[in-house]
């Protein structure tokens, strides 16, 4: 007898078979639809970028993109066939390294903009805090997981204990916009995981005095403040520019690569890459994107809660809401709403650290998402679910 193709994947029993009938694919799809416009944008801020810093090769950086994109695709898919023993691992050992390399940044760090948080490595630039959000979000849900079986294990402190050096090391480099986003994962973690109320209370008020007192304590916090502030739009090119691209764009762009403002904006490719988009495609399109960013975080943390496994919830909860923070956080500085992060737009964005750790990143909250036998609760955490929905 005869198999249609949709029978025969369904029978299918090799690991790509397993994977892709377990796999949200709605999920999957969002995610490579994001990395696609990604690239697709970058061959518009290209030319002008390359032109602003003197690549012969008015694509260079659409090209590396293209590359780093690809790359994100085959790491997405190549750890979300991974189990949840095995990502817990690998959040481990990525945790390590990449604290390791945060602690030698003062030594072989590349200091720019007044910060030092990146390695160069054979032609390629790393900035390791990138890669270490994801791998401390899962590790501390784990502690969190292990600390509730009530076996001995202090999973409360070792969290704690693992957030506190992420944040020193972040604050050292300084990069404060990374600090505030961690913070805000590691307590929407920390609620997940079922702490007391007066905790996370208590958590949120020492976020706000640490927050408050680097306006004192590191100079370019309190530039960056003033700058949000101040009236005189000399001292606001960037961001100005940038809103100005928003509103040139009206509803439906002025077309892909006619975008004009982008010319005198230097990070326009990286930080402001919303506002071109918006420009070029117009606000049709860029409300749209932001919708795809949307379903993505609202169908992952869906998906999580349902989950019956408290480290596989709180995990991969907390890392579908480490990126709907940082989409959130640039559109939110993109609209001149707060002050300038350097914090890029995941996938959209120009950087091969931001798109890699971005594929690493949902790779992990796909993978612990995927339906396995008992994975998923069938009262409450669909009672959960249905409360959250």
């Amino acid at each position: 007898m005869s198999h249609s193709p949709h029978t025969f994947l369904r029978s299918d029993t090799t690991p790509v078979g397993n994977w892709w009938w377990t796999m949200d694919r709605w999920l999957l799809g969002t995610v490579f639809a994001l990395i696609a416009l990604g690239v697709l944008l970058s061959f518009g801020t290209s030319p002008a970028a390359a032109a602003r810093l003197h690549y012969n090769d008015a694509f260079h950086f659409a090209l590396r993109q293209t590359l780093f994109g690809g790359m994100a695709a085959v790491l997405v898919i190549g750890v979300s066939m991974l189990e949840a023993r095995t990502i817990r691992r690998v959040a481990f050992f990525v945790y390590l390294a990449m604290i390791i390399m945060m602690a030698a940044l003062p030594f072989i760090g590349h200091e720019a903009k007044g910060a030092t948080r990146w390695i160069h490595l054979a032609g390629f630039t790393l900035q390791p805090s990138e890669f270490m959000k994801p791998a401390l979000i899962v590790l501390v849900a784990w502690m969190f997981a292990e600390g509730q079986k009530g076996e001995g294990v202090p999973g409360v402190f070792i969290a704690f204990c693992l957030y506190l050096l992420a944040v020193g090391l972040l604050l050292k480099q300084p990069d404060l916009g990374q600090t505030v986003l961690i913070t805000i994962a590691f307590g929407a973690a920390f609620w997940m995981a079922g702490v007391p109320i007066s905790w996370i209370m208590g958590l949120g008020a020492t976020a706000l005095v640490g927050l408050g007192s680097t306006y004192f304590l590191l100079p370019h916090v309190q530039a960056r403040v003033e700058t949000f502030l101040s009236s005189d739009k000399a001292d606001k090119h960037q961001i100005t520019q940038a809103s100005e691209a928003i509103w040139a764009g009206g509803l439906f762009g002025r077309g892909p690569g006619e975008g004009v403002m982008k010319r005198g904006v230097p990070d326009m490719h990286t930080d402001f890459a919303y506002s071109v988009l918006a420009e070029e495609y117009g606000l049709v399109f860029s409300l749209a994107l932001i919708g795809l960013f949307a379903f993505l975080v609202i169908r992952g943390l869906y998906k999580s809660l349902r989950l019956s496994d408290p480290f596989e919830q709180v995990a991969a909860a907390g890392l579908f809401v480490l990126v709907g923070l940082q989409a959130l956080i640039n559109v939110a500085v993109n609209l001149n709403m707060i002050p300038t992060k350097g914090m890029t737009l995941p996938f959209i964005s120009y950087g091969g650290s931001s798109m890699l750790a971005m594929g690493l990143t949902l790779g992990m909250a796909l993978g612990l998402t995927r339906r396995r036998p008992g994975a998923y609760a069938t009262s409450e955490g669909l009672a959960r679910a249905g409360a959250f929905a």
